[in-house]
């Protein structure tokens, strides 16, 4: 008899509503991105009419991460102020390590629903970022779909051969992105040796042109202002420099970001190093 009344029960249990799978989270209808490197993961895998607003730095130029330009500017922005999220009427929020806190206060005490992403490190962080934002969304297959694509632009941009070519990475004023950061992931997996630990220098860190100078790279990649030469380029020193490496010019915008900025990045690193191989022929 009590083996016929469990029996009875686990049945209950397994038509019953509470047993049953968990809904999933309402679909947000009114984001508000305040992270401008998520922009450009955002536009890739959230319907238009779910985005009610980006990053003010996506319509810049200068700074965006989403290109072509126009695929930015049809979306309105905000400079990241509690007053605008609201405003906006927003339904989830994307903020950045840079968003002010007074911002992420009010938007908490209001309770509109926050998510916090830091700047990637890495491959595998960018991928973590796509993932919990296409969840958040509930465009999971679109997520999968982002990250797949930046996969194969990994497998395309891989060397053929194994020799890693000596290469820097210099921004104005001598700033250099060392190991622990994504461009320096990204250099290695397109067949660079990033020469910043041969020098010394932390994960982000100056090097001074004396430095540059006395053991120089095969490859600079120049970073300056869009569609500009990074004016320390211009010293007479660096001029004689440029006539035994390699100077190429490196788009600021793929820099800093993850998400498909990691596309573009390893396309243009693999562009560059063909161009050297081709050269020595």
């Amino acid at each position: 008899m009590r083996a016929v009344i469990v029996l009875a029960l686990l049945g209950m249990l397994a038509v019953s509503p509470a047993a049953s799978a968990p809904a999933a989270p309402p679909k947000p209808h009114r984001i508000v991105s305040l992270n401008p490197c998520l922009d450009s993961v955002l536009v890739r895998i959230a319907d238009p009419e779910q985005i009610a607003a980006i990053s003010h730095y996506s319509h810049d130029p200068r700074a965006t991460s989403i290109i072509p330009l126009a695929q930015a500017l049809r979306f309105p922005i905000t400079s990241g102020t509690a007053e605008e999220v609201i405003a906006k009427q927003a339904d989830l929020v994307i903020a950045g390590p840079h968003v002010a806190l007074p911002t992420i206060h009010a938007l908490q005490k209001l309770g509109i629903p926050l998510i916090q992403m830091g700047v990637p490190q890495s491959v595998a962080d960018s991928r973590k970022e796509i993932s919990r934002l296409a969840a958040a969304i509930g465009q999971s297959t679109r997520g999968k779909r982002l990250n797949a694509a930046i996969d194969a632009a990994l497998d395309r941009a891989e060397p053929h051969d194994q020799a890693l070519v000596p290469a820097l990475i210099w921004q104005g004023g001598g700033m250099v992105p060392g190991a622990g950061t994504l461009a320096d992931e990204l250099l290695r997996r397109t067949g660079f040796a990033n020469m910043s630990s041969a020098y010394g220098l932390q994960q982000w860190d100056v090097l001074p042109i004396e430095h540059l100078l006395a053991r120089p790279p095969r490859v600079l990649l120049s970073v300056g202002a869009e569609g500009q030469r990074d004016r320390m380029l211009s010293h007479p020193v660096m001029r004689d420099l440029s006539k035994h490496i390699a100077i190429r010019a490196y788009s600021p915008r793929l820099l800093h970001c993850g998400g498909p900025t990691i596309i573009d990045a390893v396309d243009r690193l693999s562009q560059i190093r063909r161009s050297l191989k081709a050269k020595t022929r």
